[in-house]
Formats: C-alpha cells, sequence, structure tokens
C-alpha cells in the first residue's frame, strides 16, 4: 500500500510540474513574432539579386526575395533572433545600400562593374 501511495504522489507531482513547465513556455512563444517587412535596396542586375538576398539571410532570417524591377527586398524574420537593424548592416557590409544604412565606398567598391548603382557623383 505505501509503495502504491508513493509511485501515486510521484505521477501528482510530474503532472504538476509538466503543466507549470507548459505554462511558461506558452507564455515565452507569444512573446515571439514572426515579422514580415520590406524596404528598398539599391541594385542593378541579377547578380544584385543574388548577392542581396544571401546577405539578408542572416540567422534568424526565414526569407529574403529581393524585386529586381522595384529594387524592394522583402524580408521574413524571427524577432528574438534578429532585427531589421542587423539585416540593414549586413546588406551594407555587401557594397548593397537601404534608407538606413549606407554603405562604406571600400564596401562599394568591391561590387562588380555591373552592379554599380551610383552615378558618378556618387549619388543614386
Amino acid at each position: 500500500m505505501k509503495s502504491f501511495i508513493y509511485c501515486i504522489s510521484v505521477l501528482l507531482l510530474c503532472a504538476v510540474s509538466f503543466a507549470r513547465v507548459s505554462a511558461q513556455s506558452e507564455g515565452q512563444n507569444s512573446e515571439k513574432t514572426v515579422i514580415t517587412t520590406q524596404f528598398p535596396v539599391s541594385g542593378v542586375c541579377l547578380m544584385c539579386k543574388e548577392r542581396i538576398e544571401n546577405a539578408a539571410l542572416i540567422k534568424g532570417v526565414k526569407f529574403a526575395e529581393w524585386d529586381l524591377d522595384s529594387g524592394i527586398l522583402k524580408v521574413v524574420y524571427k524577432d528574438w533572433k534578429t532585427s531589421e537593424s542587423a539585416i540593414h548592416e549586413a546588406l551594407a557590409e555587401q557594397g548593397h545600400e537601404t534608407e538606413k544604412v549606407k554603405c562604406t565606398d571600400e564596401q562599394y567598391g568591391q561590387l562588380h562593374a555591373c552592379c554599380r548603382y551610383r552615378s558618378v557623383d556618387g549619388e543614386q
């Protein structure tokens, strides 16, 4: 009889612990958000498209697609793993400017000649 009561007690303790852990993880999941956003990224060709999409695929980004005609990058990312500003920075590191982050002349200079989107006076 003692071992039966002991088994029931252990089972109840496990059930209560499981319920508490489940409630905590549900609360954490409600704070995590998958964000879809889009913004313009400077580029001019299909090589740019490939470079921009690859540069945007940093840790936490689930999807990145750049439209050559409009110059708009659509990104889906997990806000608990990365941020929009980190994506902008990653693009600039590869030589592609956004409205929030400009690349350095050195980063821009690494682009292939057909990918150069600035005019002679340095403006887009």
